[in-house]
């Protein structure tokens, strides 16, 4: 190749060099634009635009405390009915959970033994009023003076008297004999004897006649005996006898149960039962039936409390006129107290847990600042906090993802607490 064509490829290859750079000249000069626009406007001391939160102010309420806490049903009342006489079923007229009435009749036993007794003894009754001339059982038997036996003693006594006294008469005056006297003076003292005999035999009479009744009563009783009756009304909960069997004096019969009202025995802790008072509103919930409340009130407080589970009992009666609780259930009571207090509350969800530690974030100046939170009782959604934000600070609603320090606008919020009844946990 001559010198000249050599210059021409040197000069055509520096050409393609020299464009090769400006392109990546160019390239480097519209990266550097674009991070330049990226970087527009922020400064040295740029930071992030504030976050907007919603806030709300910690307030202090005057709260009443609720108790809850955890018991049994109970029946106002159970028995078991026993039989008070001897004899053979011969009926049963109910039978397991079956709804009686009080004095309903339960079973009825075989009548004919104790049907015989009473017919002897008012045969003897009737026996002993004829001879104190009674016409019927409730009669009195009067003056035993009145009654003819006596009077006709009393009478002959009378007689047997004044010819007595002619006697002695005629004997002053020698027209009888002493012999004669004698005579006179023993048939009066035959005639006071029968009379004191006679009215000693009316007297028994008449005991015999009280004996009798009584008698005649108790067979009267043991014959309505055979018919054993509801003590109370109720629901029959077992059935222990069957037809034909034979039963002595106190054999079970059948177990009752009273239905309305119920009992309630719940434990509360012993740092509440100075809260707790006789005649105080109990709220009961039974799984039965979770949407619905039954109400009661407190009737008695055991006096002493449980060493073992430091705990008071306290039993309320519950109404139960639907017949819907059942004596066994299990029973959530929600206990309504008198005790009184001036508390600070947050909604819970302005609270967050971590590492064991309840935080919450409180606004300052524009800043979110981490608080450490001691809480205490929950009451529905709300938790009372007693201490780690004061009275009147604005609380973030929605900790998460908040930083301590960060910037913030807030967006305020009314407080969520409602000066009402709260629930004190367990």
């Amino acid at each position: 190749m001559t010198g000249t064509g050599k210059k021409a490829v040197t000069a055509k290859g520096g050409f393609l060099w020299a464009g090769l750079a400006a392109v990546v000249l160019l390239a480097g000069c519209s990266q550097n634009s674009t991070e330049a626009r990226a970087s527009r406007g922020k400064g040295p001391g740029a930071v992030d635009p504030p976050q907007n939160v919603p806030v709300i102010e910690l307030e202090t309420r005057e709260v009443r405390r609720v108790v809850n806490a955890v018991g049994s049903l109970w029946p106002f009342d159970q028995v078991t009915v026993s039989s008070e006489v001897e004899g053979h079923v011969q009926q049963i007229l109910a039978d397991v959970g079956d709804l009686v009435r009080e004095s309903q009749v339960l079973v009825k036993l075989s009548p004919e033994e104790l049907q015989y007794e009473l017919d002897q003894q008012t045969a003897a009754l009737r026996q002993a009023m004829v001879r104190l001339g009674l016409s019927s059982e409730e009669a009195s038997p009067g003056d035993p003076e009145e009654l003819p036996e006596v009077k006709r003693a009393a009478a002959i006594l009378i007689e047997a008297e004044q010819k007595l006294e002619r006697a002695r008469e005629l004997h002053e005056r020698n027209l009888i004999s002493k012999q004669q006297l004698d005579e006179a003076e023993a048939r009066f003292r035959v005639a006071q004897a029968e009379r004191d005999a006679i009215f000693q035999q009316v007297r028994h009479t008449q005991a015999l006649v009280q004996q009798y009744r009584a008698s005649v009563a108790l067979a009267r009783k043991k014959l309505r005996d055979t018919e054993i009756r509801a003590p109370f009304a109720g629901a029959v909960r077992e059935r222990l006898v069957s037809v034909g069997q034979s039963l002595n004096v106190r054999s079970p019969v059948m177990t009752l149960v009273k239905l309305d009202p119920l009992k309630l025995r719940a434990d509360v802790p012993e740092k509440m039962s100075p809260w707790v008072r006789i005649g105080q509103v109990v709220e009961v919930g039974v799984e039965a039936y979770p949407n619905q409340v039954f109400s009661g009130k407190i009737s008695r407080l055991v006096p002493a409390v449980s060493e073992d589970s430091r705990s008071l009992t306290v039993e309320a009666l519950v109404d139960n006129r639907q017949g819907l609780l059942k004596p066994g259930f299990f029973a959530k009571v929600k206990l309504t107290t008198e005790k009184a207090d001036s508390i600070h509350l947050l909604p819970e969800s302005a609270t967050a847990y971590a590492y064991g530690v309840h935080k919450a974030f409180a606004v300052e100046n524009g800043r979110v600042k981490e608080r450490d939170l001691s809480l205490g009782e929950r009451f529905g959604d709300q938790v009372e906090i007693l201490s780690g934000i004061r009275p009147g600070e604005w609380v973030a609603l929605q900790p998460q993802g908040l930083k301590d320090g960060q910037a913030v606008t807030i967006q305020t919020s009314k407080s969520g607490v409602h000066e009402e009844d709260h629930d004190v946990h367990r």
